[in-house]
């Protein structure tokens, strides 16, 4: 970024990205990502943890399936991993100079979505996945918001492949055809999402490709496939890539719709009525990047109009989604059983007496760091362990 910054004369000032941070503090927490044991190795993250490094822009960071997911619990709601590193938690909302940026961390797998955060040390290999599996009360959480700038997520929203160029797609990701053809490529509840909150940005990662796409609201149609240029070249395989799986879990896949319904407003429950709703965008721009690997196109800079023009830039809070958190905590299960939200009849006036509460008792556009800090909850590395890979002794044992 620094590099880019000469060359082209701009100045960045925040940075989003979109999972598989990797935010291990010590060797414990290497056994608390899934991955193939031979890609477990440290990184570079102890280092800002432990402050001998400190990133110099903000970085806003959501969770996806190869994280430490023992730390991420901890800051559910939101956090500092480390300094000027935020974690917007589970689902979360915040504003940066007046745009509002969601995020959604992990990613969809349908036998878990509709559970509670019933997870708890020590994970076995089942909860160790299933941890980062997103769920119904988070999606819920986020749909209750009027329409935000930008929203980040790990996975795609379902369909979105054929919002752009198709055939481009599938000659550099072949493998993604059948489920594709067969509606199961992305998630049907970031679909939700979009259709909600209408972002005009919408930023993935996951899939291993960079990709772009157009989704219009307001009944536009999506692009078809077969409309799609035809002219790509099939990309070289880069032998030092790391070939990860999306996930590990070994699944029957759910029935899905083989062709996409149209782009009309979700029924979901309307936002609160408490604050001032902006409109959403006509059209939301779809950028997913690749893995942060030589050769790959993993980094984007984006010159983002904000509301506000303050220098430095303001991190705030989003009073809207502090009135959500606080009226929807009460439904929070850490048990296998989840209830949904109530009726819009009754969770509707209880947001938006909390959106009054918080605007009396927090205020609004309230600083982030007047209320957080980065407070380390582990004393960091071993400077006992030699090396960056996992020792045998820290492999948690599979259950039977």
């Amino acid at each position: 970024i620094e590099q880019l910054e000469r060359q082209n004369g701009y100045q960045v000032d925040l940075v989003l990205i979109c999972g598989d941070f990797q935010a291990m503090r010590t060797q414990a927490d290497m056994s608390c990502m899934a991955v193939p044991r031979k890609y477990l190795a440290m990184g570079d993250f102890p280092k800002y943890y432990t402050g001998e490094k400190v990133a110099p822009i903000l970085t806003i960071i959501i969770g996806g399936n190869h994280e430490a997911s023992n730390y991420m619990w901890e800051l559910y709601h939101g956090g500092f991993l480390a300094p000027n590193m935020y974690y917007l938690g589970a689902a979360g909302v915040v504003n940066f100079n007046g745009i509002r940026i969601a995020g959604l961390s992990g990613i969809y797998k349908y036998h878990d979505y509709q559970k509670g955060h019933y997870e708890t040390l020590p994970y076995d290999q089942d909860s160790m996945r299933s941890i980062y599996h997103v769920r119904q009360y988070d999606v819920q959480r986020i749909l209750q918001l009027s329409p935000v700038d930008i929203c980040l997520s790990h996975d795609w929203p379902q369909y979105m492949e054929s919002h752009g160029n198709y055939n481009n797609l599938m000659r550099r990701k072949p493998h993604f055809r059948a489920d594709a053809e067969a509606g199961r490529l992305g998630s049907p509840p970031l679909l939700e999402v979009l259709k909600k909150v209408r972002p005009s940005r919408w930023f993935s990662g996951h899939m291993h490709v960079k990709y772009e796409a157009t989704f219009k609201h307001e009944g536009q149609g999506a692009a078809s496939p077969a409309g799609s240029s035809s002219g790509a070249v099939v990309k070289e395989a880069n032998p030092d890539e790391i070939q990860i799986d999306f996930d590990d879990d070994d699944e029957e896949a759910p029935p899905q719709q083989q062709s996409e319904p149209g782009p009309e407003a979700s029924s979901s429950q309307p936002s609160s009525s408490a604050i001032q709703s902006r409109p959403g965008a006509s059209e939301t721009k779809f950028l997913a990047l690749d893995k942060c690997l030589p050769k790959k196109d993993y980094l984007e800079i984006i010159d983002f109009p904000a509301p506000l023009d303050n220098d430095p830039p303001k991190f705030t809070f989003d009073t809207e989604w502090l009135g959500i958190v606080r009226a929807t905590n009460q439904y929070l299960s850490k048990t296998k059983r989840q209830q949904s939200l109530p009726a819009d009849n009754v969770l509707k006036p209880l947001i938006e007496e909390s959106i009054r509460w918080v605007k009396e008792n927090v205020g609004e556009n309230k600083d982030v760091t007047e209320v957080q800090s980065f407070s380390m909850t582990s004393p960091g590395p071993d400077p006992a362990f030699k090396g960056d890979r996992l020792p045998q002794r820290y492999i948690p044992r599979i259950k039977m």
